[in-house]
């Protein structure tokens, strides 16, 4: 009797034992279920993510869960199943069993980001097991996404060049999404190199971070030096891994229309990429635009015009934000500063175009802020420009229109919508020796100084103590001199006034004023 009590116990523990479902991981599925011995229900499959436990669309398709769409790899994922029990076993199992899980999806791991690569070798990505089922590869955010057949730990990638980088996304399940990486590889030597990202020769903007991926550990190859920027650039060297550092810009960066290279220390060597002569690595910047310019010359107070935004919204106060807005600059209007301005004045302006209002207007700025001025919107030019915006500096001067008549032999000054001096008698270039015509900046402003040459019959002079010069083009400059007589042509070249007349001017025409000579 107790035989067959130990018997049916034995009968009924395995009975039991079988009538449990099971909520396990799978090779290719999210996961799979066990059904129960003698069949049985999935009632409900519930799968959720993320701390607000984000619901993930599922299908269940023999017992295997799949999301409808795809997700991402190293994703944390909740698992809930009820199944339901045949009515047979359910009066002494029960007739509902409630399966949970919590798992990550499954994520590629490569061997190495950091690849040396023979000549004509193939470059081959080594991934750990399990390997992947899915591999992107292309530029950052244009990465070709293939689908292989079945799971490898070693796939081939297409390159050129004997060094570069390339960016990839790999997953060991198909419906996975994988986050990008970079991948560097670099040609076979015992020296160390270092591929750079973004590629030299390629354009980046003033506050682009690059880095540099090195065949060796930062320390071997580096040691305690770190690459040298030219232009010099406010910022720092930030280690990412121990094969590759990246240098962030700080503040106006690199400047706008900067042509950047990068010296690298202890022999390491750069390599990929379009290489300058002269250095190890250059990328460009692109210059801001001459509409830019304008609006930020008139706001400073350098032109004759105002500038007003379109809506009354102007660019924000940041190096950023100045600089984005130099390449594409906002909408807005110009108009005339004073009420008076003088017609021949007015002809030299065009919005977007360049001149000699233009030139004018920036070799004023140049010389205000200690630049050589050439009237040339360089790099230096632009960083100093944007960095007296946001400091909110403007110049008090004004704006000066100096004009020379030829045909009557006098000179008006126009000065920030006022008539300073109108007509007042000069002195012009003889006929062998005219003043030329046309329109000029002023380029050096002396009080005093000595002015030599040749007479148009051969001879020499040398004139000491010339006082109250501003040249203009050449050797013409306006200035005074001492004569029996003004109003008629008499000098070399240059506008002669008397001392008082010529001291009078004087303060009114600093480099970048411009004489209009007609």
């Amino acid at each position: 009797m107790l035989l067959i009590v130990l018997a049916v116990v034995a009968v009924g523990a395995i009975v039991f034992a079988s009538a449990k479902a099971s909520l396990t991981t799978d090779s290719e599925a999210i996961a799979k279920i066990g059904m129960p011995l003698g069949g049985g229900k999935v009632e409900s499959v519930s799968v959720v993510t993320g701390p607000h436990a984000q619901p993930v669309p599922i299908t269940v398709t023999g017992g295997l869960i799949y999301p409808r769409h795809r997700i991402a790899a190293n994703e944390k994922l909740s698992i809930q199943v009820v199944v339901k029990r045949p009515g047979w076993m359910s009066w002494f199992a029960g007739s509902k069993q409630h399966l949970s899980l919590a798992l990550t999806t499954p994520a590629a791991s490569l061997h190495s980001h950091y690849i040396t690569v023979a000549h004509n070798a193939a470059l081959k990505l080594r991934f750990k097991n399990p390997g992947v089922e899915t591999f992107s590869y292309g530029s950052a955010g244009h990465l070709r996404r293939r689908v292989l057949a079945k799971a490898r730990t070693v796939v081939t990638v297409p390159y050129t060049g004997e060094a570069g980088s390339i960016f990839v996304a790999a997953a060991p399940r198909r419906w996975e999404n994988a986050s990008q990486t970079q991948v560097s590889w670099f040609p076979a030597g015992s020296s160390a190199s270092a591929v750079a990202s973004p590629a030299p020769g390629s354009q980046i903007k003033p506050g682009t971070m690059i880095r540099l991926n090195f065949s060796k550990p930062v320390s071997k190859a580096l040691g305690s030096h770190r690459p040298v920027l030219t232009p010099a650039t406010p910022g720092h060297w930030r280690t990412l891994t121990s094969h590759s550092i990246e240098f962030v810009p700080e503040g106006i960066g690199y400047g706008l229309g900067a042509k950047v290279t990068i010296a690298m220390p202890n022999g390491v060597r750069l390599v990929g990429g379009q290489q300058s002569a002269g250095s190890d690595g250059a990328w460009t910047v692109p210059g801001g635009s001459i509409v830019r310019l304008q609006q930020l010359l008139a706001l400073t107070g350098y032109l004759p015009l105002k500038f007003n935004y379109a809506g009354g919204a102007g660019v924000g106060l940041s190096a950023a934000a100045q600089e984005n807005a130099a390449v594409d600059p906002p909408k807005g209007t110009f108009s005339w500063r004073y009420g008076n301005t003088p017609g021949a004045l007015k002809s030299f302006w065009k919005v977007g175009a360049s001149g000699v209002m233009m030139q004018g207007a920036l070799m004023a700025f140049e010389t205000d802020h200690g630049l050589t001025a050439d009237g040339q919107p360089g790099p230096v030019v632009w960083k100093t420009l944007i960095q007296s915006v946001l400091a909110g500096k403007h110049s008090t001067f004004g704006y000066t229109f100096v004009s020379v008549s030829v045909a009557s032999q006098s000179l008006t000054l126009w000065h920030s919508g006022k008539t300073v001096i109108s007509g007042t008698a000069v002195n012009t270039g003889i006929p062998s020796a005219p003043t030329a015509t046309g329109t000029y900046p002023v380029y050096e402003h002396l009080t005093s100084t000595t002015m030599s040459g040749t007479n148009p019959d051969g001879s020499h002079y040398s004139d000491p103590g010339i006082p109250w010069v501003s040249y203009f083009n050449g050797g013409d400059a306006l200035h005074g001199f001492t004569r029996a007589s003004y109003g008629s042509p008499q000098s070399l070249g240059c506008v002669e006034m008397p001392f008082s007349v010529a001291g009078q001017v004087y303060p009114y025409t600093p480099i970048g004023t411009l004489v209009d000579v007609a």
